[in-house]
Parts: C-alpha cells; structure tokens; sequence
C-alpha cells in the first residue's frame, strides 16, 4: 500500500515594495495592500495550499485574530507574524541599529561590537 504525502508549501504575505526583497531571497511571496490583506489571507487559507503563511505585521497585526473564523477547525496553514520591515526601520519610531544587535542577540545568543 502506497502512502499519499502532500507537500505543504511556505509563502510570505507582504506589501508589493517589501516583496520584491522576498523574492530575491527565494521565498514565495502573496502580495497584498492593507485594504485586501485579509481577504487575500483568507482566500489562502481556504486553498490548502501553503503549509506556513509569514504575514507582514505591517498589513495585519494580528493575523491569527483576523482569521480566526476562516481558521476554526484547520491545523494548517500555521501563521506566523513577521514584522513590518517599513516599522522596523522608521526612523522615526525604531533605532534600527539597536534593532539588528537584538536580532542578532537573539539568534546567536549574544552581542557582537563592531
């Protein structure tokens, strides 16, 4: 007997400038404006493609909130919140050097100076 697999694919939903980015780092990205985001996510969610969606915080902040009903009774796609790139880098609101030494942190453990 042959077991049947399918293969869930992983995708990002991001703004159209923010995508390209996406793209040149090989992901497959769902483009979106802050009017259709969740509509778009839904429609997404709905096809069973995508096994993870990466949703851009900049278009919903709280995707699992915003999909709940269309959500109710999948286990798949997981959503996973990113955040904005536009957020994390306004000047305005983010020291974005303070911000990368917290990713790295984060990820190896531990602060590099340069």
């Amino acid at each position: 007997m042959t077991k049947s697999t399918s293969t869930q694919r992983v995708a990002v939903l991001s703004d159209a400038e923010t995508a390209t980015g996406y793209r040149l780092a090989g992901a497959e990205v769902i483009e979106a404006t802050a009017e259709t985001a969740v509509a778009e996510l839904e429609r997404v969610i709905v096809s069973g493609t995508y096994g993870l969606i990466a949703v851009d915080t900049g278009l919903i902040a709280d995707p699992v909130t915003a999909t709940a009903r269309v959500m109710r009774g999948r286990d798949l796609p997981i959503l996973l919140p990113i955040p904005s790139l536009r957020d994390a880098f306004n000047p305005d609101t983010v020291d974005a050097k303070a911000y990368m030494g917290k990713l790295v942190r984060d990820t190896i453990g531990f602060d590099i100076k340069l």
